[in-house]
């Protein structure tokens, strides 16, 4: 059975409630703060595993008392974290995040998740990696190692899966290296200098974006749904009727089941439809990893929808 490997960024999320974003030199009250385990590369490795799929994770966190929570957390929803590696004298990464009427701004310290080199994940992969397992990274960790990634993961047959989040320009050898790539509203109009609106500005973008040399290219639109073009082949999917109160974990959801899907074998049409629904469900509840909904949890809200 294939399995998805993820390389990536696990943080310790600090986040409050407030009314609105403070102005420069400006402090407002908050509230609801809470301390919760998260990073892409941990979140989108918890969606794969919620979504009943075998998933191994590759990162680093800092010998202290938020890596040893992110370890044990990640590993109680079933993810492998024997290649996550513990760095002595270098922090575990934090992001800040400031949620305003469902919404979110993010600070990120990197911390040891700029610490793994290209020789560590290729270490990882070596013991880990078969032709045909999903290889799914983001941008949260150091640049040059995950551009090296792409390429090693691409180089032994796996179906490699980009989410450029933060956005960077990648060059072109590694474009051409990734089967899918999934970016949301903003980060598309900072890669390809066109923010996906409307059906013509989004067309443009999905077109853009397969110029570079990808399998697949998938925009996620919020509210807006999602759309993903394969070729030729054009796919909408529209978004999960809720009540969004936090969406910080929601694209990572998204990401995670799409990739569950699949390996599961599901048209990529019906993915997107599953994967929306994973991530409405996620944006209703607050937080990260524990906001994520478990394979019969998407299945029950899929037939009341």
């Amino acid at each position: 059975m294939k399995k998805v490997i993820v390389f990536g960024s696990l943080n310790m999320d600090l986040t409050i409630e407030a009314d609105r974003v403070p102005y420069g030199g400006e402090t407002l009250p908050g509230r609801n703060f809470l301390s919760n385990p998260g990073g892409k590369g941990a979140n989108q490795a918890v969606a794969v595993s919620k979504a009943g799929v075998r998933t191994h994770l590759v990162g680093s966190v800092g010998a202290d008392v938020f890596g040893d929570l992110l370890l044990a957390r990640v590993a109680s929803y079933g993810v492998q974290c024997d290649e996550v590696i513990l760095r002595e004298g270098v922090g575990t990464g934090i992001a800040m995040i400031c949620r305003v009427d469902g919404d979110n701004r993010i600070l990120l310290s990197a911390g040891a998740n700029h610490s793994l080199s290209a020789a560590d994940v290729k270490e990882a992969l070596d013991r880990l990696a078969e032709p045909g397992d999903v290889f799914l990274t983001q941008m949260e960790c150091d640049y040059a190692t995950t551009c090296a990634a792409i390429q090693d993961a691409h180089g032994r047959g796996m179906y490699v899966v980009v989410n450029v989040a933060p956005p960077r320009d990648l060059p072109q050898d590694v474009w051409s290296c990734i089967d899918l790539v999934c970016v949301n509203e903003t980060e598309c109009a900072a890669i390809c200098g066109v923010l996906p609106e409307d059906d013509g500005t989004l067309r443009q973008a999905l077109d853009l974006l397969i110029k570079r040399g990808v399998g697949c290219a998938v925009v996620t639109l919020g509210a807006g749904g999602s759309a993903a073009r394969e070729g030729t082949r054009l796919y909408r999917a529209p978004a999960a009727r809720v009540n969004a109160v936090d969406t910080t974990a929601s694209g990572d959801t998204y990401l995670g089941v799409l990739c569950a899907a699949y390996v599961n074998g599901m048209p990529m049409e019906d993915a997107m439809r599953r994967a929306s629904a994973a991530a409405g469900i996620t944006a209703s509840r607050v937080g990260a990893q524990r906001a994520i909904p478990t394979a019969a949890e998407v299945d029950a809200f899929m037939r009341e929808a």
